[in-house]
């Protein structure tokens, strides 16, 4: 008999179909009659046929005939939605699809797996998965290590030793021993009283971060959980069904806490969960949608799934990972620029960075000599001005190596403390099978994370506050020599006059999330947990300051783009024309003012979308030139080879410049 879980005005009901020719209005009044059942004022109303309402699926949101038939419409245990005519939801009305629905209604099962042991996950890989690119699996040899200290764990029990968390309390209680016939029950009231995240929930590829990194750590073989426990987790990960997870609540020690036990509580069938299949629902009938049944925990399993640093960590992977590709592209953007501004080419030549020769900065200056070497790629609008009388460029453009080059040395700095962090157990207490026995100890302190991100929230917001300004230069007729805010008959039109305010506010905001949290710490669990990371925060907060600077970037790359309209007919070096293009592709040119939001928001996309990128249409030129220019011979380190860190020891093109510099 099929059976189909219905959403109505918040409450989620299992609704039997006896008769598969019954239609899809027949569903509806079904589930509006069984909610008004279960309401003391039937809801509200007086009748089920008084009731107006339309059915969609929760997948994609996809609207329902009502006069189609079940069987036609819907597969057996589908997940759909009553939505009552004329309801207006509380603000704190959980909807069956997250943000951003249109992206998850395009999820497809992936077909790939990545084998985790607990040592050897990337921030690129971790990212992958949270995308829902990749399965899991297990290694055998991480199978065997968990089974091992799962070992040491049952030796425990079955001896009654007092051992924290195991066979004690937690945090104040550690003292209190518990009766090995509630062991069970101490895991399950961990679970469900440290579940009390507040906020937002994490978005799905998030979720799915958050668990994977769990995942690996669990495979690790030092949490003491159970190779059966371990494997349902994979399922319900291989499955997308992913818990709630309220986005604030964690001090980043004793671990995340709080976000780790909403994440465990999915688990064993309590609270929400969403899976593409379903939207939010109950857990448990998600779980049961998937062919999944929910975890039973035995002793230990509660705290070796919520003890660790994995929220601040994962998050922490997504901002690492964000700001290297907009730290690439801000030093094409400030080329193009720096093109149309008419500026030199000389600050950027080898011998200058050489003699002040930091990673970064050498990287930052060969990325502009691979863009607008003119033996390379001949530009008409730098071969305009080679003899002008201007002496030297402003800093936001001369500078740029200095500048974004150590936001390229801080990323390659906090991605490695990130990758030794995805890949350490962060327990309390740790189980070693070697030594047969437990340890007491404070690897589950987020202080390491925590402040890696305070510093790459303060690194990279430098690329938006350098960025504003070439915005200024380019908006400002008597800086550019172009029309004012980059628009004709200005007066009539605003052009990007109000397109640089966004800017402005944007870095302004910036500034107050860059005070570091980490500087902070609340004694918590009666002075037991005495000093805290604040880790959390740090990690939503870089994320935030990330996705700023990837908007301001997105307006001065338009904003170059229709300065290069006003330089028509010459044209800037091949690669910029490509980017050029690529920009164009998506928003035309701004010869009268138009609603702008749209324009700055698939600049955005093109920033951050790994396919169609601005990054991905420049770096086969990038490279092209790299492999020109530099030695074979020269080691390359693995992070300073991913990021791009190279030092470079190139020759010095002929490259236009402005006459006499100084």
């Amino acid at each position: 008999m099929p059976r189909y879980t219905v959403h109505v005005r918040g409450e989620w009901l299992a609704v039997p179909c006896l008769n598969c020719a019954s239609t899809i209005r027949w569903l509806g009044k079904e589930a509006v009659r069984r909610y008004m059942k279960n309401k003391p004022d039937n809801g509200g109303f007086a009748s089920v046929e008084e009731v107006k309402f339309y059915v969609r699926r929760c997948k994609g949101l996809g609207l329902l005939d009502l006069d189609d038939t079940v069987e036609d419409a819907l597969e057996d245990n589908e997940f759909v939605e009553v939505v009552i005519e004329g309801d207006i939801m509380s603000p704190d009305f959980i909807p069956s699809q997250p943000e951003g629905v249109h992206l998850y209604s395009k999820y497809r099962e992936p077909e790939q797996y990545i084998s985790l042991d607990g040592n050897s996950l990337t921030t690129e890989d971790l990212v992958n998965l949270g995308k829902g690119l990749y399965k899991i699996k297990l290694t055998p040899e991480a199978e065997a290590k968990v089974k091992k200290s799962r070992e040491v764990i049952e030796r425990i029990v079955k001896e009654q030793t007092v051992v924290y968390g195991i066979t004690t309390g937690f945090g104040k209680f550690a003292r209190t021993v518990i009766p090995n016939s509630k062991l069970r029950e101490l895991q399950v009231n961990l679970v469900r009283s440290h579940s009390a995240g507040v906020g937002k929930p994490l978005s799905p590829e998030r979720s799915r971060m958050l668990l994977a990194l769990r995942i690996n750590v669990l495979a690790k073989g030092y949490s003491g959980i159970s190779l059966e426990t371990l494997q349902q987790v994979i399922e319900a990960f291989n499955a997308s069904c992913l818990p709630y997870i309220p986005e604030k609540g964690t001090v980043g020690a004793s671990g995340d806490l709080a976000p780790l036990s909403h994440l465990a509580l999915g688990l064993i069938g309590e609270g929400k969960m969403w899976s593409p299949k379903s939207g939010w629902a109950d857990a448990k009938y998600v779980l049961e949608a998937h062919g999944l049944r929910p975890i039973t925990l035995k002793p230990k399993e509660g705290l070796a799934l919520i003890n660790g640093t994995q929220m601040i960590t994962s998050l922490g992977c997504e901002a690492v990972e964000r700001a290297g590709a907009i730290a690439r592209q801000a030093d094409i953007i400030a080329a193009l620029t720096l093109e149309v501004l008419k500026g030199t080419t000389r600050a950027f030549d080898t011998d200058i960075h050489a003699v002040r020769p930091h990673r970064g900065q050498a990287e930052v200056a060969f990325r502009f000599r691979s863009l607008l070497d003119s033996d390379h790629h001949p530009s008409e609008i730098a071969e305009s001005h080679r003899f002008c009388d201007r002496v030297q460029d402003a800093y936001t453009m001369r500078c740029c190596p200095q500048v974004h080059g150590v936001v390229n040395d801080t990323i390659a700095f906090v991605k490695d403390i990130m990758m030794t962090e995805i890949n350490s157990a962060t327990d309390n207490p740790m189980v070693f099978a070697e030594r047969a026995e437990t340890i007491s100890g404070g690897n589950f302190h987020g202080e390491y994370p925590a402040k890696a991100l305070d510093y790459l929230a303060i690194g990279v917001h430098e690329l938006a506050a350098i960025s504003e300004r070439r915005i200024e230069r380019l908006c400002n007729p008597s800086l550019s020599e172009l029309p004012a805010f980059l628009v004709t008959e200005g007066g009539l039109n605003s052009g990007f006059m109000i397109a640089h305010c966004t800017a402005a506010a944007l870095v302004s905001e910036n500034k107050a999330l860059c005070h570091p949290s980490s500087v902070d710490s609340l004694s918590t669990s009666a002075a037991t947990e005495d000093h805290v990371s604040m880790g959390g925060w740090a990690a939503r907060k870089a994320l935030r300051v990330i996705e700023h600077v990837e908007q301001v970037l997105a307006i001065e790359l338009l904003a170059a783009c229709q300065g290069i309209e006003f330089l028509r007919p010459l044209r800037t070096t091949t690669p910029l024309e490509k980017v050029y293009d690529l920009v164009r592709s998506v928003v035309r040119p701004w010869m009268k003012d138009r609603f702008m939001a749209p324009d700055i928001e698939v600049a955005h996309r093109l920033l951050v979308e790994q396919k169609a990128s601005v990054w991905e249409v420049a770096k086969p030129y990038i490279e092209k030139y790299r492999r020109e220019h530099v030695p074979e011979s020269r080691p390359i380190s693995p992070t300073a080879f991913s990021l791009g860190l190279l030092e470079m020891n190139t020759g010095v093109g002929h490259d236009h410049g402005h006459q006499d510099e100084l």
